[in-house]
């Protein structure tokens, strides 16, 4: 009998753009996998022929969301090429700006992007809010907006909702499927949360507006250092960071945390969630500095889940290659010599099953030729996993005792294995034990911006840029979707060439000229799905990536050719 192809489009909830199609078996197994990307835009080529100082203002504008990560390695791309050292308060102010972002890019993954994967929103409506109060004890000892008046308020407020026919931001869901496990009380926790997490990330963006001057793009940045002199010698500005930094802080403790510890219990038997990842090596870069030395998060990589040894990045070792990309040119070629001319072979018809279980001609990615606008990174030829899980686990191998302390116990109140860090169980669940980290130690560069200031006010190194000399330089540090990279040619004092090598990227790239496919593809196969019109599956294993679309993608012809010109057949379109 032959497989059946079903394709979900588009799969993520932010930032669109991102095409899974699979082949499963009689039994609704997944025989094969596709990540294509159906987008195309850019700003590589944007920046050429620009002055190197405007290249953080421009790149940022990749994404809406993770804004200040290609802010900064724009900035600091430049720095590096450059050869210029900024000042210790700048590297602080950096680092606080990050922690902000980290923390408000995970709790709106999980709650708004990402929670309804796991909580059943329907089922909450069933719940009985005295019992879930109780419930809420079992995970925290100080559980967040779990009273059983703000339960009972929550409940009845999604159910007018329902009975009006208006779900909104609860439209569409696969409620009911058997994949679900929370118990109806648990879903009235969780969806408590989701709710609050609404206002909280609010705080985050705030948290990160003081220092950045503005969201969701911030202005503050600049080769050579920062600009927010006068909010760093500001008390009551630096105190307000602080106040926010410990708003936040308390969702973590009282509600992120909890919650995925819930749903760890929850999910430990269902076998979507647990089924070990395909990709067996991760790399992460460094990230969040503490003081003058040293960094909560580090560069390496791990092979073959192997936690026993991490290994150091050799640079010249990464290359992308685009047999299955729509680019021109095939062959690998290192960051600093990329290549983004296009080259679109459009899709091809076949026959998809559709959400009513009927099976139609939909048009479809060629697999064996190019299907997606993302590019295939590689390390010394290998697939790598990147992400929150990847920084762990690096960390975890490299001894590092803060790492190893959160991880372990959350393994032990969990009650699960290691072998659970390498699953979509434990993908998420890392990004929330990121957030944990950041929130347990991440004051430490407040107090020690706090301490230098004392001493230094300096928050600026001028740059010097010799038309007569040629440069190259990059920026990799580790962002909250994984290790993230850009890397810029200088000649002539203007953008000779730029490229971005970006975390999703690294795991929603296509399959490579020796059949090694990347996170995305690989980790799907062998996945069985409970009903194949309501993929819950899969949408749960990819959401755990955070893909951003937007971000993996970036070409552009800024003279006005004619790239392509395509003709769409009005009978797909319905």
């Amino acid at each position: 009998m032959a497989n059946k192809r079903v394709v979900i489009d588009p799969i993520t909830r932010i930032e669109g753009h991102l095409r899974i199609e699979v082949e499963v078996d009689e039994n609704n197994v997944i025989k094969n996998a596709f990540s294509s990307s159906t987008l195309w835009r850019g700003l590589e080529v944007i920046v050429k022929g620009r002055d190197p100082r405007d290249v953080g203002l421009l790149v940022q504008r990749i994404c809406g969301v993770c804004t200040s990560s290609h802010y900064r390695a724009g900035v600091e791309a430049v720095e590096h090429a450059l050869g210029v050292t900024i000042p210790l308060n700048a590297r602080y102010v950096r680092s606080m700006i990050a922690q902000a972002l980290f923390l408000h890019d995970h709790i709106v993954h999980f709650y708004l992007l990402h929670g309804l994967d796991w909580v059943d929103v329907i089922s909450a409506l069933k719940a009985d809010p005295k019992k879930a109060e109780k419930e809420s004890f079992k995970y925290c000892k100080n559980p967040y907006a779990t009273g059983e008046a703000e339960l009972r308020a929550v409940q009845e407020k999604v159910q007018k909702m329902v009975d009006g026919g208006q779900l909104g931001i609860f439209a569409n869901g696969y409620w009911g499927n058997k994949t679900y496990k929370l118990t109806p009380e648990q879903n009235l926790i969780a969806l408590s949360h989701y709710l609050k997490a609404i206002e909280v990330q609010r705080d985050a963006a705030k948290l990160m507006a003081i220092l950045g001057g503005k969201q969701p793009h911030p202005q503050s940045l600049v080769v050579g250092g920062v600009t927010c002199v006068r909010d760093l010698l500001d008390p009551s500005r630096l105190a307000e960071w602080k106040t926010r930094f410990e708003q936040v802080k308390a969702f973590v403790e009282g509600a992120y945390y909890p919650d995925v510890l819930m749903a760890g219990m929850m999910f430990a038997s269902e076998p979507s969630v647990t089924q070990p990842v395909s990709v067996p090596n991760f790399m992460a870069g460094d990230g969040i500095a503490l003081n003058a030395d040293e960094n909560l998060f580090n560069a390496g990589y791990i092979l073959n889940q192997d936690l026993s040894k991490a290994f150091e990045i050799d640079e010249n070792l990464i290359m992308e290659e685009c047999t299955h990309s729509w680019y021109q040119e095939d062959k690998p070629l290192h960051p600093y010599d990329g290549q983004t001319e296009p080259n679109y072979t459009g899709f091809v018809p076949k026959m998809t099953i559709n959400g009513e279980g009927k099976s139609v001609e939909t048009p479809s990615i060629n697999e064996k030729g190019k299907y997606s606008w993302i590019k295939s990174p590689r390390y010394d030829s290998k697939p790598f996993e990147v992400g929150p899980l990847a920084c762990l686990l690096v960390g975890y191998a490299q001894g590092n005792e803060r790492i190893k302390k959160v991880v372990d116990e959350f393994l032990k109140l969990s009650n699960l294995p290691a072998s659970a860090l390498f699953t979509t169980l434990g993908r998420t669940a890392a990004r929330m034990l990121q957030s944990k980290l950041i929130t347990d130690y991440g004051l430490e560069t407040f107090d020690a911006l706090i301490q230098n200031l004392k001493t230094d006010e300096s928050t600026y190194t001028a740059p010097v840029i010799d038309e007569s000399k040629e440069y190259k330089g990059r920026y990799i540090g580790e962002v909250p979707r994984g290790i993230l990279s850009h890397w810029i040619r200088i000649k002539n004092g203007k953008v000779e060439n730029y490229q971005c090598v970006v975390p999703s990227t690294w795991n929603a790239g296509p399959e490579d000229a020796n059949g090694h496919k990347g996170p995305y593809e690989a980790n799907l196969i062998g996945m069985k799905l409970q009903d194949i019109t309501k993929p819950l599956e899969i949408i749960r294993n990819i959401h755990s990536y955070d893909p951003c679309i937007a971000c993996a993608v970036h070409v552009m012809d800024t003279k006005g050719n004619k790239l392509g010109e395509y003709k769409i057949d009005p009978k797909y379109l319905g």
